[in-house]
């Protein structure tokens, strides 16, 4: 058996128990699909991070505690806090993870780390009254990219105020669904909170993932390349978000919670 060490990361806070909690596992080479499922089951956090390499060059997956996931922000975030508070990253050079959404990167300056994702494609969407109705919402506008939805509202409070009724949404089809709207508070552009009950997720967090749209909606409609974004759930947590292009650059800090180890078996270690 081999031991590997696994961390519990808060991301997008700098407060111990706020933001979006992350399992980080560090390997020593590829491992078996499903034994990495088995695990992120086990940790039962949104997203579970694998990850191994070397030279600020790491293939990095996640998991969810029931599926697989092309993306995620918070638990890339966490992923390059743990390499650096480790050593195991230099820390005045951009980390890349190679990733089943192509080359991610990551810098850090000061307590921020900041994420290099690509930047969604929006187009006009609709929803069926039976997934509206189980959110409990009026929109103001509701668009689209692939299977993940960004409905606004009319204000932070409609945001904060939705209770999503989420056995109903698993009847409907479905992947993801963010709410959003602009701040009512001053230095915070807009809000947001995201359910994607379908992948095991009932509410995330916080979600860096969501910004891919939420970064161009609100570009688009703010006029401004640089905001401050604020998700809105019971733990919430604060995001820089930076337009360039395709691409939107997410900038958050962490907190290490916990440090531990966890055993590969000998036929696990050898898919």
């Amino acid at each position: 058996m081999t031991v590997v060490p696994i961390y519990t990361v808060d991301a997008f806070t700098s407060e111990p128990f706020k933001g979006n909690p992350a399992a980080v596992c560090i390997l020593p080479g590829p491992a078996d699909p499903g034994w990495m499922q088995k695990i992120a089951r086990e940790m039962n956090h949104s997203e579970t991070a694998f990850l191994h390499g070397a030279n600020n060059q790491y293939a990095l997956r996640w998991f969810t505690p029931t599926v697989e996931v092309e993306l995620c922000g918070h638990a890339t975030l966490a992923s390059a806090h743990v390499l650096w508070e480790s050593g195991l990253a230099e820390p005045d050079k951009a980390i890349a993870f190679h990733t089943l959404s192509g080359r991610l990167t990551a810098t850090l300056e000061r307590e921020w780390i900041e994420l290099d994702f690509p930047a969604a494609e929006l187009e006009p969407g609709d929803l069926s009254d039976a997934v509206l109705d189980a959110l409990g919402v009026s929109p103001t506008a509701i668009l689209h990219s692939g299977e993940k939805y960004l409905i606004e509202l009319e204000d932070e409070e409609e945001v904060r105020r939705v209770k999503p009724n989420f056995a109903a949404l698993r009847k409907q089809p479905g992947r993801g669904i963010i709410i959003t709207a602009r701040s009512d508070v001053q230095g915070v552009d807009f809000v947001s909170r995201y359910f994607a009950p379908w992948i095991g997720v009932n509410e995330d967090p916080v979600t860096g993932s969501a910004h891919c749209l939420l970064g161009p909606y609100w570009q688009k409609k703010l006029a401004r390349n640089h905001m401050t974004a604020k998700q809105v759930s019971r733990r919430g947590g604060v995001l820089r978000v930076r337009m360039s292009g395709e691409r939107v650059y997410i900038a958050g800090q962490a907190v290490t919670i916990s440090r531990g180890e966890i055993s590969i078996p000998f036929e696990e270690e050898r898919q």
